[in-house]
């Protein structure tokens, strides 16, 4: 893996502060001079790193130091005026299109975290739905046939419940009351 010259520098450095230690220059002047906040412990957590690599400052190179950035700032630039120009764009449309301008791969996910960066994306949750056309009704013409059937109002179907016989509710204070007076008295301690 190759590291950025930064790193490299950087674990050079080290290697001559753990080597300048090791002759007996104190550790707070090493820092000071080699621009490092070194404790006692991250010290012996250097020299033990360095032992076991050979005693080689390529053993002192950090771990991860990131990844090459795909979406560099012409590639977000150009994202965030696409968004702007056109605001019913989504992440899909939009990764294709910078595969083609770009050459570069980015996921849906990635495209839209660029965009939440900038406030650029829909709200979450699902759209609302449009309200049916105000001027149609009032004339006295249905709603266009092309609305879905998950668009279009529910309606009852009246002809089951006219079969079936509708039951007395006189009663129904009997068994509800609406006051003490009704009750049996039992569970009444609360």
């Amino acid at each position: 893996m190759e590291h950025p010259p930064a790193i490299l520098e950087k674990a050079q450095r080290l290697e001559q502060l753990l080597l300048r230690v090791a002759a007996g220059e104190p550790l707070e002047e090493v820092n000071a001079e080699l621009g490092f906040d070194l404790t006692d412990l991250m010290l012996a957590h250097q020299q033990a790193k360095y032992e076991a690599g050979g005693r080689t400052w390529e053993a002192l190179i950090d771990g991860r130091h990131g990844h090459p950035r795909k979406a560099h700032s012409a590639l977000r630039e150009w994202l965030y005026a696409r968004k702007e120009a056109d605001d019913s764009v989504r992440a899909p449309q939009l990764v294709k299109e910078i595969k083609e301008k770009f050459g570069v791969t980015l996921t849906d996910g990635h495209v839209n975290h660029l965009l939440r960066k900038r406030a650029l994306t829909a709200p979450p949750g699902r759209p609302f739905k449009q309200a049916p056309d105000v001027e149609s009704h009032a004339e006295g013409q249905p709603p266009s046939a092309e609305k879905s059937s998950e668009e279009a109002p529910a309606v009852a179907d009246t002809s089951v419940t006219a079969d079936v016989p509708s039951e007395s509710v006189d009663n129904a204070g009997l068994f509800f009351p609406r006051n003490s007076q009704g009750r049996d008295g039992v569970g009444d301690s609360r």
